[in-house]
């Protein structure tokens, strides 16, 4: 499996190749942000792995870029910024996870197989159209409407929603959500999920009068049209 590392730390880039290729994979390396993006919408790399501070272009920009350009692939942030907004704005741009400086190299081949693992699993057979009430998810184009209103969301934002109605009219535990959103190493400890439901909860339900994103007090929350 061939996968992108994009670091223009040489110390850190040849130790993350060489971890890489003893455990069988191939890596190709690119040491700015624009090098990376061209290497990437050109290869059929299974994974990304940037840094967020990179020459030319930051890994942020580089993220948001790439999911405009649909490109799908799993990709991990690495960074030496570990707060919660840190980690917010890395989702937000369409990461899948997040891995903080200094790290060791068995961790991200931890992170590196559930990712690649989770990728490999069959297709959904679910509608590209996912509708709940007068809610509407488009998988295809990637486009969110309540009623006539269209509702702009950020890549996590639309990936919880896209949950939430997968599993209408059903509790859902923050640490369900934590796995099947983000992935089992989702630091469930944080409020990151209360974070994102807030998020959507603003987007979704405050301009209308119905409610649909509801908290079940000890149990998580749950997408119904009447509690």
């Amino acid at each position: 499996m061939d996968i992108l590392v994009i670091e223009d730390d040489l110390r850190v880039s040849e130790l993350i190749k060489r971890g890489l290729e003893e455990q069988g994979f191939s890596a190709t390396v690119a040491y700015d942000g624009v090098m990376g993006k061209k290497l990437a919408l050109q290869h059929p790399y299974e994974l990304i792995i940037t840094d967020i501070i990179l020459p030319k272009m930051d890994g942020l920009e580089l993220c948001k870029q790439l999911r405009e350009a649909n490109l799908e692939i799993p990709i991990i942030m690495l960074t030496a910024l570990g707060t919660t907004d840190d980690k917010l704005e890395g989702f937000d741009a369409g990461a899948d996870d997040y891995l903080v400086k200094p790290f060791e190299i068995r961790e991200l081949m931890a992170r590196i197989r559930v990712l690649l693992k989770r990728q490999s699993k069959t297709p959904q057979t679910y509608s590209n159209v996912l509708k709940y009430d007068e809610l509407e998810l488009n998988l295809q184009n990637k486009t969110v409407k309540r009623g006539e209103v269209d509702i702009d969301l950020t890549p996590k934002e639309f990936k919880l929603l896209e949950y939430l109605l997968q599993n209408p009219e059903r509790v859902l535990s923050r640490t369900e959500i934590a796995e099947k959103v983000w992935d089992t190493h989702f630091d469930t400890g944080t409020n990151f999920i209360d974070v994102y439901i807030n998020y959507l909860r603003k987007k979704i339900d405050k301009s209308f009068e119905k409610k649909l994103i509801h908290t079940k007090s000890g149990m998580g929350f749950i997408l119904k049209s009447d509690l």
